[in-house]
Formats: structure tokens, C-alpha cells, sequence
């Protein structure tokens, strides 16, 4: 019984109503499973067209594969239907587009007829998403940083917050220096590694006694356009 449902794949291509409607119904649900995963394991953010997309995808790809049927047309099929991503915005996380393969092999699963296997690796690439998540795999407990500091030109730019650094534990590299105000001034940008559990405010604020409370930024997100800036 097991083994029959795991070795039933779609050997006609004749498209019958009713294996249509298993096909997309089944793909719908696993779109369903697969959206709900990624927004709980994505709490910080998300979009209701990326949600939406997850969900209509795998039906997607199953009609298209359902309509194709012949082997050889499937075979070719597979370079036309993984090409979809292409129409999708540049992601900002490389975890997205693991989920649109992931939506779309579900789909491919489904098309070809292989809806025990589709259900079981749904399943089981769901709940590796939950652990991986729930355990912070991978999560660094360091956070990098871009602090921009704005001195008098009295003040050595060297060695000038050494010690502040060096109390809070604070790896930094001195990546770019510039004038300001005419050349009275001086803005140091600053690469910083600051450990999870360091206070921030308090950091800041030894800073700015040592700049006479000049401008301090300190980006918690920094981009290469922060780096380069």
C-alpha cells in the first residue's frame, strides 16, 4: 500500500478531470505549507506578493507539466519552468529563493504524479526549516557594524578611541578618513564587531566623551554603500 503510493507517478499522457483537480489541489495545499513556513521562520519581515506567489507557484508548475505530459516534452519542460524565477525581483535574501525552488519542486512532484514523495519531502523540508530556526543555525553572535565619528582636528585620529574600543571589546578597522566644516573637522568611519550582549548606548556615549558630544552614527544594517560612504 506504502510502496504503491510512493511509485505512482503519471505513465499517460492522457489529462483526465479528475487527476487534474488531485494535481492542483494537492500543489495548492503544499504552497499552502510551504508560505506558512517561510513566514514563521521569517518573522523580521515579509511580503504579501511573496506569500501569495509561494502559494500559486506549485500549482503553476503542475499545469504546466499536467498539459506538456510526454516524457521528452517534460524533460525540456524543466529548463522552461525553473526559468520563472527570472521574472521575480532580485531577492534580498538568499533564503527566498531556496523557497521558490522549493515551491517549485513541489509543484514538479505534483505535475509528474509523484504526490507521495511531493508530501513527504514537503514535510520533511518544513520541519528542517522550524529546527533550523528555532536553534538560530548559523546565527552569528557578533554584529557588524559601520560607526561614523566626528572629531575636532586636535584630536589625534589614530589612537583616539583605542581604549574605548578595547574596554567595550570591540574589534575595529579604521576604513576611511575625510575633512568636514572647511578641515576643522575629521570623520572617521569605523568597521566594528560588536558582541550581542554589549551595550550599545553605553558604547556610544563613551565615544562622545571622547569627541566632545560631536556627531555620532552607528548603522545597525550596513550595506556596501555604508562601507563605501
Amino acid at each position: 500500500m506504502l510502496d504503491s503510493l510512493f511509485s505512482t507517478t503519471l505513465t499517460t499522457t492522457d489529462l483526465t478531470f479528475s487527476t487534474a483537480v488531485i494535481t492542483i489541489l494537492l500543489s495548492l495545499v503544499l504552497g499552502g505549507m510551504i508560505s506558512y513556513t517561510y513566514m514563521k521562520t521569517n518573522p523580521n519581515g515579509y511580503s504579501q506578493s511573496f506569500t501569495l506567489t509561494m502559494v500559486l507557484l506549485p500549482v503553476i508548475v503542475a499545469i504546466i507539466i499536467l498539459l506538456i505530459g510526454s516524457n521528452i516534452a517534460r524533460a525540456f519542460s524543466l529548463a522552461g519552468a525553473f526559468s520563472i524565477i527570472r521574472f521575480r525581483s532580485a531577492p534580498g535574501d538568499p533564503k527566498d529563493i531556496t523557497f521558490v525552488l522549493f515551491t517549485m519542486a513541489a509543484g514538479l512532484a505534483c505535475g509528474v504524479g509523484s504526490f507521495g514523495y511531493a508530501i513527504l519531502f514537503t514535510i520533511i523540508l518544513c520541519v528542517l526549516m522550524v529546527i533550523l530556526n528555532r536553534v538560530k543555525f548559523g546565527v552569528r553572535k557578533t554584529l557588524q557594524k559601520v560607526l561614523k565619528v566626528t572629531i575636532p582636528e586636535n584630536l589625534g585620529y589614530e589612537e583616539a578611541f583605542a581604549e574605548v574600543f578595547a574596554q567595550f571589546k570591540v574589534n575595529y578597522a579604521l576604513s576611511k578618513i575625510r575633512t568636514t566644516e572647511l578641515g576643522s573637522l575629521y570623520e572617521l568611519v569605523y568597521t566594528v564587531t560588536i558582541d550581542e550582549h554589549t551595550n550599545q548606548k553605553e558604547f556610544l556615549d563613551a565615544i562622545r566623551c571622547r569627541n566632545g558630544n560631536l556627531d555620532i552614527s552607528l548603522t545597525m544594517s550596513p550595506t556596501m554603500n555604508d562601507y563605501q560612504a
